[in-house]
């Protein structure tokens, strides 16, 4: 899988969104997944919907 830099900060604005939900990363299941690195499995993740 192709690495993607992760740009840390304790803040950001996004305008337009349409909407945003909170949920967990997790290997499989069967609603849409978002690819990130293994690393990331069980952390709090926020969705937001653009």
């Amino acid at each position: 899988m192709k690495k993607i830099p992760i740009t840390s900060a304790n803040r950001l604005e996004v305008t337009g969104i349409e909407g945003y939900f909170v949920r967990t990363v997790t290997p499989f299941g069967n609603s849409a997944k978002i690819d990130c690195p293994k690393e990331y499995l069980g952390r709090k993740v926020f969705v937001v919907v653009v």
